[in-house]
């Protein structure tokens, strides 16, 4: 009985940026892809670690950030459930983290730091592309035909999947060459590619960005903002991409800013409960608009930009007001290190391949309707009554074997040595060697 994720990919997604206690450069989402190098995208490699748990220079509490919001991306796209987006604000966070990164990678030449953000988010997208293009293909998309893609400017748009300066196109309903997939595959796997295009034209933006955040750092801060009340209450619409692209900057570049405050040290100046109290009254404002203008999901935040923007921003300050700057993950979370790093090492790789995962979960698990002791309608009624929650645990198998397959190009992107399964123990292995080495 095959399903679909209960919600389309949306403005969720986060390439998110991924990091890890060992020199990672994986981001999305989110993504440096949102958010991941999203992130939606992947952040510099930083320094090599000196503890079992962390390197100089890396915080793990950002790092649990990033793994968590990733988790919270993939639940989100497979139950839908509008809570999660109030919950847990991940493309916010994800954003936040890469402007943080973003900030501290600008102590080189602006033109290197690009560049180098390029190198690392293109070919993961290159691989993705190189799988889903030829689906699409196969199944019978003809973007020249295709009258949601404009004619011939929809083959054009295909340069997307190359460089991502708009959103990749791709068709809302489409069968599977082998019949298996649901009619929205490609939406649900393409779909979350809108943080890239984020991603992309902030990290562009970011130099100009940081130098008006220098010199006048809370209007460039609150100034996003005020564009998402200009286009969240309809005062302004622009159509189209562009219409797309400068609601996802009104949207996130608040909280991509707040990295720049984090990074710069802006949020230690202000009082902690002037900085809660303030959120609070931010977030309490999104949640009212929220209420008063719902999505056609209700009150998934993610279809309601200026409750969306509002309340991302107010939690992204709280959760960086506290930040404790961890260098290893301190007591119980430490059993989830390995995780953690792994999440952060190959953040691109998740965020781009998750929800086309989940389409191939639910193919997976109809084949337990045809085992023999699921046979009686009781046994297909407690399976049907479980799917979404089968599936949830169907994916995450699939994203290991994800992992080791295609996760080694943000290796290469990043101009190191190929790592099949990149969670940091084998380093740390070599590190405590060493160190008894020396002894």
């Amino acid at each position: 009985m095959t399903q679909t994720p209960s919600q389309t990919p949306g403005p969720e997604a986060a390439a998110p940026e991924a990091a890890a206690p060992e020199p990672v450069t994986a981001e999305p989402v989110t993504a440096e892809p949102v958010t991941a190098e999203p992130a939606a995208a992947a952040p510099e490699a930083q320094a090599a670690p000196t503890t079992p748990q962390a390197a100089p220079g890396r915080d793990r509490y950002l790092d649990l950030l990033r793994a968590i919001a990733l988790v919270r991306v993939v639940v989100y796209h497979l139950f839908g459930w509008a809570w999660l987006t109030v919950l847990f604000p991940s493309m916010g966070v994800m954003f936040a983290l890469a402007g943080s990164l973003m900030a501290r990678s600008l102590k080189r030449p602006a033109l290197s730091v690009i560049r180098g953000r390029l190198r690392r988010l293109l070919p993961p997208l290159w691989v993705f592309g190189a799988v889903v293009l030829p689906l699409m293909f196969a199944s019978g998309w003809n973007p020249l035909e295709d009258p949601d893609q404009g004619g011939a400017w929809g083959v054009v748009d295909l340069f997307d999947y190359l460089v991502p300066i708009g959103a990749p196109p791709y068709p809302e309903h489409l069968g599977s060459a082998s019949g298996l997939l649901d009619p929205t595959w490609a939406e649900q796997a393409c779909g979350p590619l809108w943080y890239l295009r984020a991603y992309l034209w902030f990290v562009i933006a970011s130099p100009l960005l940081l130098r008006a955040f220098r010199r006048a750092p809370w209007p460039t801060l609150l100034a996003p903002l005020a564009l998402a009340a200009v286009v969240g209450t309809g005062v302004v619409t622009i159509p189209g991409e562009t219409g797309n692209a400068v609601t996802d900057f009104a949207v996130y570049g608040g909280c991509w800013i707040l990295g720049f405050a984090h990074h710069e040290g802006l949020l230690r100046q202000v009082p902690r409960y002037l900085a809660v109290s303030c959120s609070a009254l931010v977030m309490a404002f999104g949640l009212w608009w929220a209420t008063g203008h719902p999505g056609p999901e209700g009150m998934d935040l993610n279809d309601i930009p200026l409750a969306q923007a509002t309340w991302s921003f107010g939690a992204v300050v709280i959760l960086l007001t506290y930040s404790p700057s961890w260098r290893e993950l301190p007591g119980r979370l430490r059993r989830w290190d390995p995780l953690v790093t792994l999440a952060n090492n190959r953040a691109v790789t998740i965020y781009l391949w998750h929800n086309m995962l989940i389409m191939a979960a639910f193919p997976l698990l109809d084949l337990a309707y045809d085992l023999p002791f699921l046979q009686s309608d009781s046994a297909t009624a407690a399976l049907d009554a479980t799917y979404t929650l089968w599936t949830f645990v169907l994916v995450w198998p699939l994203v290991a074997l994800a992992v080791p397959a295609v996760g080694w190009v943000e290796d290469l992107a990043a101009r190191r040595s190929p790592r099949l399964w990149p969670d940091g123990r084998r380093r740390r292995g070599r590190g405590r060697a060493s160190a008894a080495a020396r002894a």
